[in-house]
C-alpha cells in the first residue's frame, strides 16, 4: 500500500501540542509548502508540521506530484479524485497524530490548489473535526453523492478561511465566492479573503491572515505586532 511521506519542521521545543500538515498543488511536492511553516512559527511556536508529497507522478510535470489526475476537460475528475485519495490521506493523518500523541483537535489542514480541494474534502469527513481547515487558491469539490459532511453526523464543523487571489486565471476567484456560499449553506464557519492583484499563488498577506487565524483556531494568543515571516 502506499504511503505518504514528506518533509518535516519539529517545534521549537518540547512535544509538539498541535499538528499543521500542508497539502501542497498540482505539479508540486512537500518541499513547496514546508518552509511556511517556519514563517508561522512565530504565531505556532509549539506546532509541528508536515507536508507530504501526493502519491502520484505528475502526468503533466514529471518532476512535481499530483494527488489525482487534472485534464480540464472532464468535469467529474475532481470528485472522483478527493473521493478516491480520501483514504489514504486519512491513514497519514491518523498516523501523523499518533506519531505526536495528539487527537484530532490540535489538527490543522492547509492545502493550495489541489491540495484545498482535498483539505476541504477530507477535513469535513474524518470522524471527529480538526481545529481548523485553511485552503488557498483552491475550490470546494462538489459531486452527486450526498453530503456526508460533519454537520450532519451531529459534530461541530471546523471553522475555514479561504484565501485567494484577485487576479488568479488558474481557478479564479469566483471559485471563492462559490466555495463559500456553498460551506455557508451547510451552515459550516467559512472567512475569506481576497489579495488584491494576485494570481494562482500565496502573498505576504495571505500568510498573515492564514497564521493568525491558525493560531485563534487553536486558541492560542495572538500577538498583532508579529508578522508572517
Amino acid at each position: 500500500m502506499t504511503q505518504l511521506d514528506g518533509p518535516r519542521i519539529q517545534p521549537r521545543s518540547g512535544k509538539a501540542e498541535q499538528l499543521v500538515v500542508f497539502l501542497h498543488g498540482y505539479g508540486a511536492d512537500g518541499n513547496d509548502l514546508i518552509e511556511i511553516g517556519r514563517q508561522w512559527r512565530s504565531f505556532l511556536p509549539q506546532a509541528a508540521f508536515v507536508s507530504p508529497h501526493a502519491p502520484e507522478r505528475c502526468a503533466l510535470s514529471p518532476a512535481g506530484r499530483q494527488w489525482f489526475p487534472l485534464t480540464m476537460r472532464d468535469p467529474g475528475e475532481r470528485w472522483r479524485g478527493v473521493v478516491a485519495t480520501r483514504p489514504l490521506l486519512t491513514e497519514f493523518l491518523t498516523q501523523e497524530l499518533a506519531r505526536h500523541e495528539l487527537d484530532a483537535s490540535r489538527l490543522a489542514l492547509v492545502g493550495f490548489s489541489q491540495g484545498t480541494m482535498l483539505a476541504l474534502h477530507v477535513g469535513l469527513r474524518l470522524a471527529r473535526p480538526p481545529a481548523a481547515i485553511l485552503g488557498y487558491s483552491g475550490v470546494l469539490v462538489a459531486g452527486s453523492e450526498p453530503p456526508d459532511i460533519a454537520p450532519q453526523l451531529g459534530t461541530k464543523p471546523p471553522p475555514i478561511l479561504l484565501v485567494h487571489g484577485e487576479e488568479d486565471d488558474l481557478i479564479p476567484a469566483d471559485a471563492l465566492l462559490l466555495s463559500a456560499n456553498a460551506l455557508g449553506k451547510a451552515e459550516i464557519p467559512t472567512q475569506w479573503h481576497l489579495s488584491p492583484g494576485l494570481g494562482h499563488g500565496i502573498d505576504n498577506g495571505g500568510l498573515l491572515h492564514g497564521g493568525l487565524f491558525l493560531a485563534r483556531s487553536f486558541g492560542l494568543p495572538v500577538d498583532f505586532g508579529k508578522g508572517a515571516r
